[in-house]
Formats: C-alpha cells, sequence, structure tokens
C-alpha cells in the first residue's frame, strides 16, 4: 500500500478543514462524484453521497455570506472552534481507515490537530482585521480562503508529495502567525489595562 496519498490526505483534508470544512468536503466529493478525483485513500467516497453534498452546500452558502460579514464572521467561527477540528479529525481518521488501529488514532490526532491550528490561525487574524471594520477586508480574506482551500485539496490528490511539502510549510507558518498574533493581543490587553488604571486610579 502507497502511503503517500493516504499521509497527504490526512495532512491536506486536517489543514484546510481548519479554514472552510464544507468548502473541503464539497471538493471532495463532488470531485469524486464527477470522477475528477479518483482512487481516495480510506472511506472519503462516502463524501460523494447526495445528501453529504447537498448538506455540506447548504452549510458552505451560510458561510459564503456570514464570512464576509464584519463581526459575523467572528461568531460564526466562534460556532467552528470546536465543528472544524472534530470535522479534519473525521475527515483523516477517514483517509486512514484501511491503516491499523494505531495509525487510525495518530491520523486523528493530526487531522484534529492541523484543523485547529488553521482555524486558529484565520480567526486570530480576523480578529485583528475588525479594528478596523468594513465588509471589503472580510471579503477579499474571505475569498482567498476558499481558493486557498480548493486548490489545497485539489492538489493533496492531484500531485501527494508536493502537498505534504505544502502542508509542513503551511504548519510553520501558522506556528509563526499564532506567536505574531499572542504578541499582539497581549500588547493590546496590557494597553487596556493601563488605560482603565489611568482612568480608575487606586485609591491610596
Amino acid at each position: 500500500m502507497n502511503l503517500i496519498p493516504t499521509l497527504s490526505s490526512i495532512l491536506g483534508l486536517g489543514f484546510a478543514s481548519g479554514v472552510n470544512l464544507y468548502a473541503a468536503i464539497l471538493v471532495v466529493g463532488i470531485g469524486e462524484r464527477m470522477g475528477w478525483l479518483s482512487g481516495l485513500p480510506g472511506e472519503l467516497s462516502v463524501l460523494a453521497n447526495p445528501i453529504v453534498l447537498a448538506v455540506a452546500g447548504f452549510l458552505y452558502f451560510l458561510e459564503f455570506f456570514a464570512d464576509k460579514i464584519p463581526f459575523v464572521s467572528v461568531a460564526w467561527d466562534s460556532i467552528h472552534t470546536v465543528i472544524r477540528p472534530l470535522g479534519g479529525a473525521a475527515l483523516a481518521l477517514a483517509s486512514a481507515s484501511k491503516l491499523s488501529p494505531e495509525m487510525q488514532a495518530l491520523a486523528l490526532l493530526a487531522g484534529g490537530s492541523l484543523a485547529l491550528g488553521s482555524h486558529s490561525t484565520k480567526m486570530g487574524y480576523r480578529l485583528l482585521a475588525h479594528a478596523s471594520p468594513e465588509p471589503v477586508t472580510d471579503s477579499i480574506f474571505s475569498l482567498a480562503e476558499d481558493f486557498g482551500v480548493v486548490g489545497l485539496v485539489l492538489l493533496t490528490y492531484k500531485h501527494p508529495e508536493i502537498a505534504i511539502v505544502v502542508v509542513v510549510a503551511l504548519t510553520i507558518l501558522t506556528a509563526i502567525v499564532l506567536r505574531l498574533i499572542w504578541r499582539v493581543v497581549r500588547f493590546a490587553f496590557h494597553r487596556v489595562v493601563e488605560r482603565i488604571r489611568s482612568i480608575f486610579p487606586q485609591s491610596a
């Protein structure tokens, strides 16, 4: 059994799910149904089921618009803090369904962790972007994320070796960006605290 396509599927779907779970499901499901993608690892062919595609399409429709409205996108992302990592873990597990139980457990952890990391990064820079809320920035970010997810999922199955390298690079970049976002948030928090103290000084 060639493990490269399976590993690519685990990593690629895990990372993509944290950005837009429903887009990732639609690309795989439609690709399988239309014959654009073949030989999917594990049990991913279930994503081509019409019911799965209909539900994923409806949820993607909701996300497409919610993601482009300031503050609504933050609320939507907050709700999906649990959903996206669980979805990434489930897709990774489905990708590894033909592997040993030990490897399936590792795939589950990897998919969920990658989805949580990419989701946290997305939510972090979206929150920073809301410092000057206007719909154009949200729309640009949202469209770029959607195209990125589609491209990554297609790369995952068309060129798995390259996809693995890309996901590793994105994971490293995500760790760097998360660290920068944390520093900005911590700095902003300290400034707010100092401002409050200046307005309400402690009595002697």
